[in-house]
């Protein structure tokens, strides 16, 4: 199956899930209840298994198409689109970090599970200790902004050990939701992506063996690509949120009856003004989309070339990532703003919910500040710098 056909394959899974999803995304988004529900969807859907390699019980699909599945579903829905996000992207530990012998065995685990993969691993927030006891370590701290933890099966969790041999070494291991001393806070308040279980998690002397690591801390550039892929899906969520604020914002224009009383057309619809801004906003997604396209085929290369990556590979995917997040962020804070400028005081009604695009992407938009990437954007085509690996660059 070629990519291209890979792609239109799950992308039609994609939309047959957000279907169900927008039934009643605005009524879940009110409760800003974890999407235990929805979740269950994903799985049943496949989309789950994605990215697990095809000999180790998954689909074996490209990250191109899981973009494209995350940009899907997050014009309908966000928050579910964002959990999905980041559960491929801590699973993806399992490829990128993990020895083949150790990430084979997370990946058989996961595809046989089923399992959806949340986080703990916010670096704004002092690191989780691990402190060695005789049959491994003792897990104690918190963490906010824990994505999916409250509501996936397994937390990928990351701190450092404080005491014995590996003192001040990163660690990266995987917990059970369920087990011991793991205790989602509930926490989370958002005005957006309220169903996106991202509140904060303690960790209350959680016990850690050997079989729960799946990699040490290192700055090997293929073992640290999952930090590129997190935010190439950051991009596709943000070009998603202005997709589906566009369409919906046209929904409502067709619906519109009659014109202003000023204007020089009879309908709305024919209002050079409403086709104005329309068309502009239509031209900036369609060229966010093309950049989008081209950046997942190429990082599907970077990816595909495995422990053969160098640091120049990984700096300049990074690079080209971040112009797609630089564009998508803005395409789409400006088109869930002004699209409410041809859809009428009408609306603005909570019961119309165009809102949603809006909340969403201002909330999620501040995830890292956009302004470093134009700072990384710049420092690569002036100077030819990379910036340090970091869990954000």
């Amino acid at each position: 199956m070629s990519v291209q056909d890979e792609r239109r394959r799950f992308v039609a899974v994609a939309e047959d899930v957000a279907k169900t999803l927008g039934a009643d995304v605005l009524e879940r988004d009110r409760t800003g209840e974890d999407p235990l529900p929805q979740l269950d969807l994903l799985r049943e859907s496949g989309l789950t298994t994605l990215l697990v390699p095809s000999e180790f019980g998954g689909q074996g699909a490209t990250w191109s198409t899981a973009v494209a599945v995350i940009r899907t579903l997050a014009r309908t829905d966000a928050s579910v689109a964002q959990v999905l996000a980041y559960h491929y992207v801590n699973e993806s530990n399992a490829g990128f970090a993990a020895t083949p012998d150790v990430g084979e065995r997370w990946y058989r685990a996961s595809a046989a599970h089923r399992w959806i993969w949340g986080d703990s691993v916010n670096p704004t927030d002092p690191d989780l200790a691990f402190e060695p006891t005789a049959g491994g370590w003792t897990l104690r701290g918190t963490k906010r902004f824990s994505t999916g933890a409250s509501a996936g099966d397994v937390i990928l969790v990351s701190g450092t050990v404080r005491g014995g041999d590996d003192d001040g070494r990163g660690l990266t291991v995987v917990v059970e939701r369920a087990r011991a001393g793991v205790a989602p806070l509930g926490d989370w308040d958002a005005l957006g992506q309220r169903q996106s279980a991202s509140g904060s998690v303690r960790f209350d002397d959680v016990a850690i063996d050997e079989d729960d690591v799946i990699a040490w801390g290192g700055d090997e550039p293929f073992s640290s690509l999952f930090t590129p892929a997190i935010q190439l899906s950051f991009g596709n969520l943000y070009l998603g949120i202005a997709q589906g604020a566009l369409a919906q914002g046209i929904e409502l224009v067709r619906q519109r009856r009659g014109s202003w009383f000023l204007s020089t057309a009879d309908r709305y619809r024919d209002d050079p003004f409403t086709q104005r801004i329309v068309g502009d906003l239509d031209a900036k997604i369609a060229a966010a989309e093309a950049l989008a396209d081209r950046v997942g085929e190429d990082f599907d290369a970077v990816v595909a070339r495995g422990s053969a990556v160098t640091s120049e590979d990984r700096g300049h995917i990074a690079v080209d990532i971040a112009r797609l997040k630089v564009v998508t962020n803005e395409t789409a804070l400006d088109a869930a703003h002004r699209v409410f400028e041809v859809t009428g005081s009408s609306s603005a009604k909570a019961s119309t919910g165009l809102d949603l695009h809006w909340r969403n992407i201002r909330t999620h938009s501040l995830h890292d500040p956009v302004d470093f990437k134009r700072l990384e954007i710049g420092a690569y085509v002036l100077n030819g710098e990379n910036q340090p690996i970091s869990l954000y660059t």
